[in-house]
């Protein structure tokens, strides 16, 4: 594994600035995205001192003291957040069976190359959704302990009895009566005052959003993948309580009834919406809700279906029947005007491969340039970080990745991506 502190090429050591001096990096780029206005401009420079943007200026300016970063055949963009992973596991058909032998440090231990491999591929911010050892990992990257994305933690997420994120799902009778039946605490609420309780207790154990499984999933070891688990004013109290926290609300859902409750109930983002149509299209546009497509996951697990024992047999036709139909009810959501931000549910599908996402989307008919503000602006609107994040602009953090060539001519280039800086540190470049 590299060592845990980025590691400059030779050829800037000699431009470092001197021990004590203002730490100033300047970087041409020979296209710069603005994310804002979803367009490319030509030879810019953009200035950081420290971990933030200094300045954005034209041409191929020099700053006195600064080491220079020339990415002349590059288009440097902000750096890209995915709303949609799981950093601390990835599929395998040993999956099922591992959560009764491993223990949570070997998923830790994991999750390490798993965070660093997203970092590399250009993602400088996730939102996990679902994993109490993402909060810890969330803390060891943000004290710079190993390199990753930055992390918006949800913790556990929240079902009801027997929903997709019930951890006993699939448990013998003996397991099930020796844990006993899961909690608030665990995550399982029933009810709207156990729903409150949920939501406190994600305050309690430290996550940054709340997350629930608004309807059955693809994964579960369960037979329905679409049916609602949360009535709506259980979704209401998630809702109305996270708000006192200051939090916002993501619902996994694939069925048409539990994201119709769930958008009236408040929440901010749909994930993955396979079943959603015109009816929920205009829900959504009415109540403001963001749509996270996830088509990564979606084809991962069709494909995955195919084979033999790589699911059990309960979940293996939800992923044949499910996972095909999110790139099409992308295209419609698209077309329909539903306000879109970028995630991929990495971890159903392999971390590092995120940026794929990008060339499904232009795909199914978005154009490469609204592909690429779903993944910034938008993705920045989502977590509430728009004067942190999501374009290039004095004061933002700097966060670029770059890849050479035009990415709005080639979409593809996404997966060439050779240039990643967070909060002003290299991490990668050519």
């Amino acid at each position: 594994m590299p060592p845990t502190r980025p590691v400059l090429a030779l050829s800037l050591l000699a431009v470092l600035p001197a021990a004590g001096a203002a730490e100033l990096t300047a970087v041409h780029c020979g296209q710069l995205f603005d994310a804002r206005n979803g367009r490319l401009v030509a030879d810019r420079t953009v200035v950081i001192e420290g971990d933030r943007i200094r300045s954005v200026q034209p041409g191929r300016t020099g700053v006195e003291g600064a080491r220079i970063v020339d990415l002349s055949g590059h288009t440097c963009m902000p750096g890209w957040t995915d709303l949609h992973v799981h950093i601390t596991q990835e599929s395998s058909p040993a999956r099922y069976a591992e959560g009764f032998r491993l223990n949570p440090e070997h998923f830790a231990f994991r999750a390490v190359g798993y965070a660093e491999r997203t970092l590399l591929a250009g993602f400088t911010t996730v939102r996990d959704l679902g994993g109490t050892i993402a909060l810890a990992l969330r803390d060891a990257i943000a004290q710079g302990q190993i390199k990753g994305p930055r992390i918006h933690a949800a913790g556990k997420s929240i079902a009801t009895t027997g929903g997709h994120a019930d951890p006993t799902n699939g448990y013998n009778r003996e397991l099930s009566a020796a844990l006993g039946a899961p909690g608030p605490t665990e995550g399982v609420a029933n009810g709207a005052e156990q729903a409150r309780q949920a939501v406190r207790q994600r305050y309690k154990d430290g996550s940054d959003l709340i997350k629930i499984t608004a309807t059955g999933g693809v994964l579960s070891y369960a037979r329905s993948g679409d049916g609602p688990q949360f009535t709506e004013a259980e979704v209401r109290a998630v809702v109305e309580t996270a708000k006192d926290y200051g939090y916002h609300v993501a619902a996994h859902a694939h069925g048409k009834e539990g994201m119709r409750r769930a958008i009236l109930a408040g929440v901010t983002t749909i994930e993955h919406g396979t079943y959603m149509d015109e009816e929920i299209f205009r829900l959504m546009k009415q109540h403001g809700t963001w749509y996270v497509p996830t088509i990564s996951a979606g084809r991962f697990v069709a494909e995955k279906a195919k084979i033999d024992g790589y699911y059990p047999e309960i979940v293996r036709p939800k992923a044949a029947r499910i996972g095909a139909q999110i790139q099409d009810t992308f295209a419609r959501a698209h077309r329909a005007g539903v306000k879109i931000a970028f995630g991929t549910d990495a971890g159903v599908s392999y971390h590092g491969d995120n940026a794929d996402e990008f060339v499904f989307m232009v795909e199914a008919g978005m154009a490469p340039a609204e592909a690429l503000r779903t993944a910034t602006i938008h993705a920045a609107q989502v977590l509430g970080t728009e004067d942190e994040q999501g374009t290039l602009e004095p004061g933002k953090l700097a966060d670029i990745v770059a890849v050479p060539g035009n990415p709005l001519e080639d979409i593809t280039l996404v997966r060439k991506v050779d240039f990643v800086m967070k909060d002003g540190v290299v991490y990668r470049q050519p």
